[in-house]
C-alpha cells in the first residue's frame, strides 16, 4: 500500500486498483484480539516492547508479529528513543488512535449481551460529566439516534463482495494457550474469521436464506451451514421455517445481532477514512432519517454530549470493585 501524505489528518493508504477493499483492510486489522489488546494498552500510553510483555500474557513471538504487521499497516510507528545502543518504541499514529469507537462499542455490545462471568471488561466513564456510561450511536449529520433499519446500505465503486472479504493471511487467531486478560470470544467470533465477517455482513444488508449467504460470501456450502450454526448457537441469528416452503429455513437477526451494529458501523467508518480504493468507496450508508450520508457519532448516554478519545476514561474491572468498597465502607 502507497502511503499518500494529508496535511493534518495523517496518512491516507491508497489501495491497488481491484484489490482488497477498505471493508476488507479493515476487517483484517481488527478481527484479531491480540490486535485490539496492543492498540488497547497503546491508548493506555504504552510504546516499549517489554512493557506489552509484563501488562499481558502476549508471548514474545506474538507480540513481535504483531507490531510488524500494525507498522506495516500505519496503525503504528516504530521510532527510536535511545542511541547508544538503539533502542525503539512503538507510538499509535492518528490511525491507531482513532480506533477507540471500535474498542468502545466491542466493550460494550460485549457487557450487553454476553452472560459470561469470567468476562473482564473495561467500564468507561465519561470525563464531561464523570458518570459510567454506554456508547449510543447518532448519525453525525442530523444528529438523531440509529438503530440499523434506519441505516440503507450499498456498495461503492470498489464494493463488491469478493474484494470485501479479508484475505485468510490477515487473519489469525491467537491460540497458542495465552489470551488477551480482556477477552471478548463473541465478538470475535463475528469478525475474527473472513467467512464469519461476511456472513455477518451479508445479514446487515439483508441475506436471510441459505443460497443467498453462499452467493454472496462465495465460500463452500459446509462453511456456510457452519457458520450460520454458529451464529445461530450464539442467538445473533435466529432460525425459522421459509413462509414459503417450510422444508427450507431463514436466518434473521435477533436483537443482540441488530445491536452489534454500532461495532460494524465503527469499523466500516475506520476502514474508509483511511483506506482508499482509487475507484472510490466500498460502501454507502444512508440515513432514512435525515437522507444524507451516515457516517456514526458517539454520545454518551447518561449526558448526550459527543464522545471524543480525550473524554473517556478506562475503568479497569479492579479499579471499580475498589471503587465501589471504599464507597460501600464510608456509607
Amino acid at each position: 500500500m502507497e502511503l499518500v501524505k494529508e496535511s493534518a489528518a495523517g496518512r491516507i493508504s491508497i489501495l491497488p486498483p481491484g484489490g482488497p477493499n477498505a471493508i476488507a483492510v479493515s476487517n483484517g486489522i481488527v478481527g484479531d484480539e491480540w490486535t485490539l489488546w496492543i492498540v488497547e494498552m497503546g491508548l493506555h500510553g504504552i510504546t516499549q516492547y517489554n512493557e506489552w510483555l509484563r501488562a499481558g500474557p502476549i508471548s514474545s513471538s506474538v507480540l513481535t508479529a504483531r507490531l510488524a504487521r500494525l507498522v506495516e499497516a500505519d496503525v503504528m510507528e516504530r521510532v527510536a528513543y535511545n542511541t547508544r545502543p538503539t533502542r525503539h518504541e512503538y507510538r499509535l499514529t492518528a490511525r491507531g488512535r482513532s480506533m477507540w469507537p471500535i474498542l468502545l462499542t466491542i466493550w460494550d455490545w460485549e457487557q450487553h449481551w454476553v452472560d459470561d462471568p469470567t468476562l473482564n471488561l473495561p467500564s468507561m466513564r465519561h470525563t464531561g460529566c464523570g458518570a459510567i456510561f454506554s456508547p449510543q450511536m447518532h448519525c453525525e449529520s442530523c444528529d438523531r439516534p440509529v438503530v440499523p433499519r434506519d441505516i440503507v446500505s450499498r456498495f461503492g465503486p470498489s464494493g463488491t463482495w469478493a474484494r470485501s472479504i479479508p484475505s485468510a493471511a490477515t487473519r489469525r487467531r491467537s491460540h497458542d494457550g495465552h489470551r488477551p486478560a480482556e477477552l471478548v470470544d463473541q465478538t470475535m467470533a463475528l469478525i475474527g474469521n473472513r467467512w464469519s465477517a461476511a456472513l455477518l455482513g451479508a445479514a446487515f444488508m439483508g441475506a436471510t436464506r441459505f443460497v443467498e449467504f453462499e452467493q454472496r460470501m462465495g465460500a463452500p456450502p459446509t462453511i456456510v451451514a457452519e457458520r450460520l450454526r454458529t451464529f445461530c448457537e450464539i442467538g445473533v441469528l435466529v432460525q425459522s421455517p421459509n413462509p414459503r416452503r417450510a422444508d427450507w429455513a431463514v436466518y434473521h437477526l435477533t436483537d443482540k445481532g441488530r445491536s452489534f451494529f454500532p461495532v460494524v458501523a465503527s469499523v466500516l467508518e475506520w476502514g474508509q477514512r483511511w483506506f482508499h480504493a482509487p475507484e472510490g468507496p466500498a460502501i454507502r450508508m444512508e440515513h432514512t432519517g435525515c437522507g444524507r450520508v451516515f457516517h456514526p457519532r458517539l454520545v454518551c448516554s447518561v449526558c448526550g454530549d459527543r464522545l471524543r478519545g480525550h473524554s473517556v476514561r478506562v475503568v479497569r474491572p479492579e479499579a471499580a470493585a475498589e471503587a465501589d468498597r471504599v464507597t460501600s465502607s464510608t456509607s
